[in-house]
Order: structure tokens, then sequence, then C-alpha cells
């Protein structure tokens, strides 16, 4: 094992060191210039899935995207923690653009398949994408092959975002934005296996 594997917290110091000389202060007008705030017009939700990194995977710089990230991409209507980073990128950072964002191999979408789990929480949680798997295994075959299998998961991905879309546009608070002024809404879904980010229709 290397000495990373053994002292992770010193591989992000020495991360970060690395990005002050790099980055911070070759760009340090940049830097100065978001001190006093920040103004993005992307609302990004996506999942916590530690391979999805909103930033990296849409080469986006500091400031560009306001951030929620939990399990599976989710949008539940009676989650404070959600309403919160919803309330504060609509009301105050007046945020033009939502996007949900699903992703390949998502574990929480696999995990819709588990009847029996020792988990408490995650089971509940998972209730808000449970519609996206009854929608798709309504409209095909009970999947055999690998191949079949892998397809299923992706079409249950995507239906996810769709899901996550309604539920946010169902959303008391987007509801009364929507009525004051324009918000637009995009589907996304990234592919692990190519870095390939597309749109979800």
């Amino acid at each position: 094992m290397s000495d990373d594997g053994k002292d992770p917290l010193g591989k992000m110091f020495r991360g970060n060191e690395e990005f002050r000389q790099t980055d911070f202060v070759p760009n340090i007008t940049y830097w100065k210039g978001i001190v006093s705030g920040q103004q993005p017009k992307i609302l990004w939700i996506g999942c916590s899935d530690s391979r999805v990194n909103p930033e990296r995977i849409t080469g986006s710089a500091p400031g560009e995207l306001f951030i929620q990230r939990n399990i599976g991409n989710a949008v539940p209507l009676q989650d404070w923690n959600f309403t919160t980073v919803l309330e504060y990128a609509l009301m105050n950072l007046k945020v033009e653009h939502i996007v949900i964002c699903g992703h390949s191999d998502c574990g929480a979408i696999k995990a819709l398949d588990i009847e029996d789990s020792d988990y408490y929480y995650i089971p509940v949680w998972l209730n808000n994408a449970r519609e996206a798997k009854h929608r798709v295994d309504s409209q095909m075959k009970k999947p055999v092959t690998p191949e079949e299998i892998h397809d299923r998961y992706q079409r249950i991905e995507k239906e996810n975002v769709r899901l996550q879309l309604e539920h946010l546009k169902a959303h008391p608070l987007v509801k009364k934005v929507c009525r004051e002024r324009r918000i637009f809404f995009h589907g996304l879904y990234f592919n692990i296996h190519d870095g390939r980010l597309t749109r979800i229709e």
C-alpha cells in the first residue's frame, strides 16, 4: 500500500499545495474576483457518487455551478436539506438553469432491486426513485443476459432523471418562481465508461 493509502488527508494537503502553485497563484486575478461572492447561473443536482465530480466532468470553473448532491440525484419534495439549497439557488443566486444529472453504474439504481437490506435510511430515500424502476420494468421483458441487465439499469438511470425533473417542476418553490420568471430545466447523463455527458430527452 502506498503512503497515500495510509494517509489520505496527507494526500489532500499535498494536492492542495499543488493546486495553489499550479492554479491559484497563476490565476490569482480570477480567484480575487470571486472572493466577494458567487454568481452561478446553474444549479446542478447530481449523485453523491465519488466518480462523478460535476466541475471536472464539465470543465467548469469555481463559481460557475451551485451544487446539490445526494444518493441517486433525487429531488425529494419534503427534504429540508434539498429545499434549502433550492431556495438559496432560486431566491438569492437567481439561477436561470437547473440540471439534474444521472450516471452509469449508479449504486442507488442497482439498490432498487434489493428487497431485504440491513440499512434503515437508504431504502426509504430510494423511494424517491422507485417509480423509475416500475416504469422501465413495465415496458421491457425481464433481462437475462449481461447485456440486457446493463441495458435495463441504464434505462432506469435515465428514466430516474426524467422522474426527478417531474418532481422538481412539481416543487411548490419552483412553481412559485416559474410564475415570476423563466427557469430552464435540463436532464443530463454521464457515462463513466467513456466520459461522455449527454442530454436526456
